[in-house]
């Protein structure tokens, strides 16, 4: 996609500003890096990353219908979920393939607040537009940015301008004013690290990004970083890790089923889906510990022991927290179990590899205490 053509956030001035070095990312002009990926991703490990992420789609879905219908295409269990929860979910194809993997919840009482990958955008919000049914209505909040802060200082941070922030937990969600304006806020985090997700109006952005970058603790950081992060935490990237021809079973991904769905068997896919947790699919996602050479990279083959091709990798690289290479890639649940000895095809060279758990560094997210 030539620059011209390239879609530019609210922020793009502010990271030309500090001279991000700017690439193409799902159609939007964003910024890769500022001052190293190595260095951008520890500063993230041990202090607070700011990450423009306006690129990807924010929607609410109203209507007394809207949590019924959004659960047609969804396997998670959105009827009992409490207000001021969110929860990460699978937008599913009738043949159970995953469309996009998504974050929803409900931060007000006015239905389902959803955001999606920005590669997807159009066609998941074209699809829910066309399918949603009832009094359900897709509204779509182009008029706002998505800033995203992560690391253990994040909460420090963020408490400073709303104490009331320092309280919330893991997947919690609110909408309240924040920097003198009505935000969405919600804390996750694609990197592992705890942190928060602030959607603001597009007017604002720049306002609130420098506000943020004051705070010593906090540094800019692009989506080379964001990458490496998020393959530590052990995360997929839809259109590489998992894609619409893969199922929630092969993408290890069954968390997100939730029991009361798989009893109802009611959403797209079921019946394709409950078959494979039923009798296995015929691949899975696995964590590879890359033990040599130079990292395997996305489209790299696996090989068992013997040389025989059983599978690719779809993300890999060198992982700066554990000082070696890492990947994800699928191949017979017969070669996933922990311990397996397999081989990875690096630029024609076999080199040692091991499937291991994942995540590949343990995720830090904040819980509250229970009562």
């Amino acid at each position: 996609m030539s620059d011209q053509a390239l879609k530019t956030t609210p922020l793009n001035a502010a990271h030309r500003a500090l001279g991000a070095r700017m690439v193409g990312f799902g159609g939007y002009d964003m910024p890769v890096q500022y001052e190293g990926v190595l260095a951008e991703h520890r500063w993230t490990r041990e202090h607070a990353g700011l990450f423009d992420v306006s690129h990807m789609g924010q929607a609410r879905i109203t209507g007394d219908d809207a949590i019924a219908q959004f659960q047609r295409f969804v396997p998670g269990d959105y009827e009992i979920l409490k207000a001021g929860k969110q929860k990460y979910s699978l937008l599913l194809n009738a043949e159970g393939g995953i469309m996009d993997d998504l974050m929803a919840g409900k931060p007000d009482h006015d239905g389902l607040y959803v955001v999606v990958n920005a590669g997807n955008k159009d066609a998941d919000f074209a699809f829910l537009n066309a399918n949603l049914a009832g009094d359900a209505k897709l509204v779509i909040l182009d008029d706002r940015a998505l800033l995203a802060i992560q690391g253990p200082e994040a909460a420090e941070v963020m408490a400073k301008h709303e104490p009331a922030l320092g309280e919330m937990g893991f997947m919690d969600s609110a909408r309240l004013m924040l920097f003198g304006v009505d935000c969405f806020v919600s804390r996750s985090g694609y990197t592992g690290e705890d942190g928060y997700e602030i959607s603001v109006p597009n007017a604002d952005a720049e306002r609130v990004w420098n506000l943020l970058l004051e705070d010593a603790r906090v540094k800019p950081i692009g989506l080379g970083a964001r990458d490496s992060l998020r393959l530590e935490a052990g995360l997929p990237l839809h259109g590489h890790d998992i894609d619409a021809s893969t199922s929630p079973v092969e993408g290890a991904l069954t968390f997100a089923l939730s029991k009361s769905r798989k009893e109802a068997a009611d959403f797209n896919g079921a019946e394709t889906i409950l078959k494979q947790l039923a009798e296995g699919p015929s691949r899975i996602r696995i964590g590879l510990h890359v033990k040599e050479g130079a990292p395997a990279r996305e489209g790299a083959e696996i090989a068992d022991m013997d040389g025989n091709l059983i599978g690719k990798i779809t993300s890999g690289g060198p992982s700066p927290t554990l000082g070696h290479n890492i990947a994800m890639g699928y191949v017979p649940p017969a070669f996933a179990a922990l311990g397996t000895d397999l081989k990875v095809i690096v630029r024609g060279k076999p080199a040692a590899a091991e499937v291991v758990a994942t995540p590949f560094v343990a995720t830090r997210y904040y819980r509250k205490p229970k009562a």
